[in-house]
């Protein structure tokens, strides 16, 4: 198979499983909520490179680096719906969340800097 098909089956298949989950919250949030907190993205990652080649020590590492930046990715799956719920418009709530969830990265790199943990 071509570098080129492996791409398109990549692509369709990510893009499918996003689709996949805004269709299912239409019809139930908590179902949905379940589908996408899966770590079906670090998943086919993992697959994709595994696939490619990639020795299994990197993906190893990736999966390592993966636990720690979601760490502050948290954030903004408490923040949001905080300000929601507080009277926020949607946007504004989901750029503050957003924002907010920034700045606890960048802490967070500082944190495992500090303690001797470096991302690649």
């Amino acid at each position: 198979m071509s570098s080129f098909a492996q791409y398109v089956i990549k692509v369709g298949v990510s893009a499918l499983l996003i689709v996949a989950i805004a269709e299912i919250a239409k019809r139930s949030t908590g179902f949905a909520a379940l589908v996408a907190s899966l770590p079906l993205t670090s998943l086919l990652a993992f697959v994709w490179l595994h696939l490619d080649g990639t020795a299994a020590s990197e993906i190893g590492s990736l999966s390592q680096q993966i636990f720690w930046l979601v760490l502050p990715s948290l954030i903004l799956f408490l923040l949001l719906p905080v300000l929601l719920a507080r009277g926020f418009a949607f946007w504004p709530s989901l750029g503050l969340s957003m924002l907010a969830t920034v700045l606890g990265y960048f802490a967070m790199l500082f944190v495992l800097k500090k303690f001797g943990v470096v991302l690649a």
